[in-house]
């Protein structure tokens, strides 16, 4: 019979320095690769903004598009004082996201099914059907009644 060598067992590195002198080498070249590129390519400089004269057409980025439409359907309220619209936008979705945050908190059943928890269920889907329902507004144009902006126009 063939003698068996015992099988070798893994040298493990310790953390300092094998692993963190590697990642730092790591770090570096990409802070190497990132300077190039800037001083290859550097941006362009432009006019400087004008925070009085917005364009017409700027709209925030569809993970905002909600609370964007909540300031312009909130505008009602300057009618009873010129702030509350800008408070409103801040107030309602914090009171949204401190619902949210917690709702584990406040419903301490034991029960782990959703069908099982009808009123958590339907905080939560009032909510995102809220924050569905102002995106989809927030993306039509002013006076045009399509939900997908055309191509130009964007």
């Amino acid at each position: 019979m063939a003698e068996e060598k015992p099988k070798k067992q893994k040298q493990l590195l310790p953390f300092w320095p094998h692993y963190l002198l590697s990642e730092f080498i790591a770090w570096y070249v990409m802070l190497a690769v990132l300077i190039g590129l800037a001083s290859l390519m550097p941006a362009e400089l432009t006019a400087k903004a004008d925070p009085f004269r917005t364009p017409a057409d700027t709209k925030p980025e569809w993970y905002f598009l909600f609370l964007y439409q909540l300031l312009k359907d909130a505008a009602f309220l300057s009618v009873i004082h010129p702030e509350l619209p800008k408070l409103a936008g801040i107030i309602l979705p914090g009171i949204g996201l401190a619902l949210l945050a917690l709702l584990p908190f406040l419903d301490r059943t034991k029960r782990r099914p959703a069908r099982e928890r009808p009123l958590m269920l339907a905080i939560v889907v009032i909510i995102l059907l809220l924050i569905i329902f102002l995106t989809v507004r927030g993306t039509a144009h002013e006076g045009v009644t399509y939900l997908v902006p055309p191509q130009g126009l964007v």
